[in-house]
C-alpha cells in the first residue's frame, strides 16, 4: 500500500510515492488500494515506556501522524485539525478516538519535548519516539517511506526559532532553534474499529470533514 506525499518541510527534499484512488463518497479523504492494517511496531511515549501501537488502539478509530516538533508549517496545522475534529464530535467518541504522532526526527525529540509540542493541542494526544531505524520501520509498516533530513528551515532575521507561517498554519509556537527540516508523510492515517486502514488525509484535510468521518471510523462502515 502507498502513501500519499512526502511533504516540504524540509527545503528541497520533497518526494511523491505511489497514488492513491478516492475514497467512497462517505469519507472526505483518499482511500488506498488495496486497503492497508493497522500496523504493528512498538516505540516508546513520552515518559519512556514501551507502547505497542496495534495493541493500544486495536478496536479503537486511530489517528496517526508522523512529523516532528520543528516543523514550521505541517505538523502544528495537523495537530490543530484533528483537536479540532475531536472537539466537534460527542464525548464518547471523542473519548475513544485515539490520536498518536510518532516524530520523525528523534535525533532532537526527546520524550519532554515532544509532550510540550503536544499539550499546545492536546493533553490527550500520544506522542511516541525511538531509535531512528525504530521510527523508519513504523513509517514503512503503515506503508509510506521513511522521512529524510533536509535543508535548513527559513527563519525570521535574528529569531532563529520563529519562521514565516505559510497561509493556512495552525497558530503553535517553537521551543529552540527550528535548525534542519525533515521530509516527511503530510498524512493523517485513519484507522476503524475492524483495525482497518479505509481512508487517509493528506495536509490541508478541514477539521469539519475529519469529524464527520469520525463515526464512520467507529462503526466500520465503508472499509
Amino acid at each position: 500500500m502507498g502513501a500519499a506525499l512526502l511533504a516540504g518541510c524540509a527545503v528541497g527534499a520533497t518526494e511523491t510515492a505511489a497514488p492513491v484512488d478516492a475514497a467512497p463518497a462517505a469519507f472526505h479523504g483518499e482511500q488506498p488500494q488495496p486497503a492497508g492494517s493497522r500496523p504493528s511496531f512498538v516505540l516508546q511515549d513520552t515518559d519512556g515506556a514501551d507502547y505497542d501501537f496495534q495493541a493500544e488502539t486495536a478496536g479503537r478509530p486511530t489517528l496517526l501522524y508522523f512529523g516532528y516538533v520543528n516543523c514550521p508549517d505541517e505538523c502544528p496545522t495537523a495537530m490543530a485539525d484533528m483537536a479540532g475534529a475531536l472537539r466537534a464530535v460527542p464525548s464518547d467518541l471523542r473519548e475513544q478516538t485515539r490520536v498518536v504522532f510518532v516524530t520523525t526526527d528523534p535525533d532532537r525529540d526527546d520524550g519532554p519535548l515532544i509532550r510540550r509540542f503536544l499539550d499546545q493541542f492536546s493533553t490527550e494526544f500520544v506522542g511516541l519516539r525511538g531509535t531512528q531505524a525504530e521510527v523508519d520501520a513504523a513509517q514503512v509498516a503503515v506503508g509510506t517511506r521513511a522521512a529524510a533530513k533536509g535543508e535548513d528551515v527559513p527563519t525570521l532575521p535574528g529569531r532563529p526559532d520563529e519562521h514565516e507561517h505559510a497561509t493556512g498554519t495552525a497558530p503553535h509556537e517553537h521551543f529552540g532553534p527550528l535548525g534542519y527540516g525533515v521530509a516527511h508523510a503530510d498524512v493523517i492515517f485513519a484507522f476503524d474499529t475492524d483495525d482497518r486502514l479505509p481512508v487517509l488525509y493528506p495536509g490541508g484535510v478541514r477539521p469539519s470533514d475529519l469529524a464527520a468521518d469520525l463515526p464512520l471510523l467507529a462503526s466500520g462502515e465503508n472499509s
